[in-house]
């Protein structure tokens, strides 16, 4: 199976510029709350395009599409362990990313800048682990 990873890729790239232009922005100035806006909406949309293609690749492993749609997210993660897509210690480390996702839709505040941002960096990296993984392990088949 073909698995293309570039808008993954792509996510993650404007997750790091919009962190980049959050920090340089003056604190607590409206173009401050415009980046932490568009982070919050990067991370949930790197979040559900990681989600997404890890259901993909996960079919390439004999799991059915019905099934997978209804699985919860954290068991979609160890899966991707269990078939070697990521580790135990990143599964653990997007359980929290996951937690924090669904805390960012209701807590676009002070509570989002003390918790996300700190998680940003970790979530940047496993993201880019992931996406390269997915990319290498799934480029050259069909």
């Amino acid at each position: 199976m073909l698995l293309n990873t570039d808008h993954l890729k792509r996510c993650i790239g404007t997750l790091e510029s919009s962190l980049a232009f959050y920090q340089k922005a003056e604190p607590d100035s409206i173009d401050q709350e415009v980046f932490r806006n568009a982070i919050v909406k990067g991370y949930e949309l790197a979040q559900e395009t990681a989600f997404k293609l890890i259901k993909r690749a996960l079919k390439d492993y004999g799991h059915g599409g019905k099934k997978l749609d209804s699985t919860p997210v954290k068991d979609l993660l160890r899966l991707a362990a269990t078939h070697g897509l990521m580790s135990v210690k990143e599964v653990e480390r997007w359980f929290a990313y996951r937690d924090n996702r669904n805390d960012t839709a209701h807590d676009y505040g002070e509570g989002f800048a003390k918790e996300t941002l700190a998680l940003l960096p970790g979530f940047v990296a496993d993201a880019k682990t992931l996406e390269a993984a997915l990319r290498t392990r799934f480029s050259d088949k069909e």
